[in-house]
């Protein structure tokens, strides 16, 4: 009976460490990993992400507020504004699982709020309207427009001038 129970153990020890290093090799990536692709998909995230970068938008010098509640409702959008921080233009992106490049980017938080925005549009002014869109990042001019891949804490500011 003894050499039964060593036996169980040393099964059991082993399945233990085998699944232990299995578990560290399989979280060791988890989080953050920008960079990394998967087929032609670049990850910014394995484990989701909770960022809130700043959004101001001025029209003809006017300055824009984004609304309450964009992209809540019955089925809550990863990008969306909440009541206590909307005028200071803060977008919520709280993204759960994987998260791509592509899904953080700018262009996406208009579509979910329903407004157009390019290099050569915002709301409904076009550049035929007698001016242009300039968009600055972290105060440096940016030519993404609606391709830019928003951060946690950036400062994003849109003017139609």
């Amino acid at each position: 009976m003894s050499t039964q129970v060593n036996v169980a153990a040393v099964i059991i020890g082993v399945t233990t460490v085998i699944l232990t290093g299995g578990i560290w090799l399989m979280t060791r990536n988890s989080g953050e990993v920008k960079g990394t692709t998967v087929g032609e998909v670049e990850l910014v995230s394995r484990s989701g992400l909770h960022w809130h970068p700043k959004l101001e938008i001025y029209i003809k010098g006017e300055k824009v507020e984004l609304e309450d509640g964009i992209g809540l409702g019955v089925v809550e959008k990863p990008m969306h504004t909440h009541t206590e921080d909307y005028r200071e233009g803060v977008v919520h992106m709280e993204f759960s699982g994987r998260v791509t490049a592509e899904q953080t980017r700018l262009g996406n938080f208009f579509d979910i709020w329903g407004k157009k925005f390019s290099s050569s549009q915002l709301f409904d002014r076009v550049n035929g309207d007698e001016g242009v869109v300039r968009m600055k990042v972290n105060g440096i001019e940016n030519t993404e427009y609606e391709n830019y891949e928003m951060k946690d804490t950036d400062r994003i500011e849109i003017r139609f001038e």
